[in-house]
């Protein structure tokens, strides 16, 4: 088995990104190990990034959230001379499995719509101040930024090379981003990404590719300036300290399970399956946001959110044969119902509002995830507010109806609360039971009538909360079933069915860009034109251009 890919760092481990603290505002400093990729036979050179160095962004953008809420503006900028960032590193892309590329793609998306949300959700703005070259994923990665400075010299430009030199497309929302977000005409936005070279000074403004461009010589200075004046103007609230990420608790088994304090993780290679199992409070509520803060990261919601998404994460990267996850929690509803409310009554205060908007994309990645998702909701079950949430996210829901022989656990139950019809919408904008219900909106209306009652499984089938309910005599051979079935069918069918059925209603540009995401890495990615011995991608940096198939599909 390959090496684990880890998600967890700290800053004490960062090879690529390093911040440099001012107040209100944030410096971070992309300075890439040549030599820190995360597998052998490709150097780093340029600024250019592997998943080791997303991974590091990742651990930085969070932090910035929880750790230093004083922060207001941050600003992205590159620590190598005549360089911002040169997008993905071409050497891995080549050598990559296509499975790595397109999880690589995707979580590189996420990433970029954590910090391009932060303005929104956490009053943190993010500004990128590119000087050098600025290609590929670069610009992608400035392009989530809330602001773009360029400065005005011959070597300093943005460009959208990947169709010209490497025959693929922008894989973490170039394109989307530039017609939807910056709104760039269409007739220019087709020279922009059929020019190697980019565009520079104030024709990428013009052509509305940048906000500003700035002389060299005033650069470093106005950046500094416009930050602090982005600063000044912020409606964000003045935060002193922060509360510290700590490590997680965690373990790797030799069969491939990982245990957390909160969730447990159990691999069934015969079926192809991993079950996660979350585990319900396992304590009283915070009485306030200030002993909530006392807590930090051991509080139960933001220590039940950390190891689900790296649970989440690990079996994306590393368990990639194990194409059905499933769903199941044990605990006291009741109890996670008052934590949930402590943060929903609270939202305007900062830590909670950043656990509930961290809720929001730990969700937001279990709808991503291209396995095949069943919830079992058994008795003893504790799938209430956000973990209800899960019901439907996935692709069924299985509900123990009525007691089962010998099993004294409380009756299989869900619990909605004010959660579930708002604060954790998808990347459509709407909330999973609007998008459950997008044919008999009425339906919603009739499920928030019954917030905070335990709906068993009679009256859960009814009102549409799930799939189907079992009694005792057939529950076990129904889920049975269809596990098996699951597992007969085609992963790359399942995959294309699953993403084209979790996300109905209106199209957004998060959709827009996860969709053609999809569509364009599970396509051109594989296309002898790109990676085939004589492709784009195998033959770069070798002066010989790709030998190329030119029937049009």
């Amino acid at each position: 088995m390959a090496e684990r890919i880890d998600f967890q760092t700290d800053p004490s481990k960062y090879r690529h990104w390093r911040v440099e603290y001012d107040g209100p505002v944030a410096n971070l400093f992309m300075d890439v190990d040549e030599t820190g990729g995360l597998f052998p036979g490709y150097e780093l050179k340029l600024n250019s990034y592997d998943l080791g160095v997303d991974i590091e962004l990742a651990d930085v953008v969070q932090r910035m959230r929880f750790e230093h809420p004083e922060v207001k503006v941050v600003v992205m900028q590159s620590a190598k001379d005549k360089v911002f960032c040169a997008g993905a590193n071409i050497r891995m892309l080549g050598g990559a499995s296509h499975a790595h590329k397109v999880n690589f793609c995707k979580f590189t998306n996420e990433t970029r719509n954590t910090f391009e949300a932060a303005e929104a959700d956490s009053g943190q703005k993010y500004v990128a101040a590119v000087k050098g070259a600025c290609a590929g994923g670069g610009y992608e990665l400035a392009l989530a930024c809330n602001h773009i400075m360029l400065t005005n010299d011959s070597s300093s430009s943005v460009a959208l090379p990947e169709v010209p030199l490497l025959a693929v497309l922008p894989g973490t929302g170039g394109l989307t981003r530039v017609t939807d977000k910056r709104k760039v005409r269409r007739d220019l936005a087709d020279v922009f990404c059929s020019v190697e070279e980019g565009v520079k000074g104030q024709r990428a403004v013009d052509w509305k590719l940048v906000d500003e461009v700035i002389a060299n010589s005033k650069f470093d200075d106005t950046v500094q300036e416009r930050a602090h004046e982005f600063a000044v103007a912020s409606g964000k609230m003045d935060v002193a300290t922060g509360i510290a990420l700590t490590p997680l608790a965690r373990s790797f088994a030799e069969d491939g399970s990982v245990t957390y304090s909160t969730v447990e993780v159990s691999v069934d290679r015969d079926a192809g399956s991993a079950t996660i199992l979350i585990k319900g409070p396992d304590g009283d509520a915070p009485v306030s946001v200030e002993v909530l803060t006392e807590q930090g990261a051991e509080t139960y919601m933001l220590r039940l959110a950390r190891e689900l998404d790296d649970a989440i994460l690990h079996l994306r990267l590393n368990e990639r044969e194990l194409g059905l996850v499933v769903f199941t929690c044990q605990g006291d509803a009741d109890l996670l119902v008052a934590h949930e409310a402590l943060l929903l009554e609270n939202s305007d205060h900062w830590l909670a509002n950043e656990i509930l908007t961290y809720w929001k994309r730990v969700l937001k990645r279990v709808d991503m995830t291209s396995r095949s998702l069943v919830a079992l909701v058994e008795h003893g079950s504790c799938f209430a507010g956000v973990l209800a949430e899960l019901l439907w996210s996935v692709d069924r829901t299985y509900m123990m109806l009525e007691e089962f022989e010998g099993d004294n656990r409380p009756m299989a139950a869900i619990t909605l609360t004010d959660g579930n019809f708002g604060h954790y919408p998808m990347s459509n904008n709407l909330t999973r039971l609007e998008t459950r219900f997008l044919g008999s909106p009425e339906a919603v209306d009739t499920a928030k009538a019954q917030i905070g009652e335990a709906i068993e499984a009679d009256e859960a089938e009814e009102l549409g909360l799930v799939t189907y309910a079992f009694d005792d005599i057939d529950w076990e051979d129904e889920v049975r079933i269809f596990m098996e079935e699951r597992a007969s069918f085609s992963p790359d069918a399942m995959t294309g069915m699953e993403a084209n059925l979790r996300f109905a209603g209106p199209e957004t540009m998060e959709t827009r860009i996860f969709g053609r995401l999809t569509a364009w890495q599970n396509w051109i990615f594989q296309r002898p034109n790109a990676v085939g011995e004589d492709g784009a991608l195998q033959r770069y940096g070798t002066g010989v251009r790709g030998n190329y198939n030119m029937e049009r599909v």
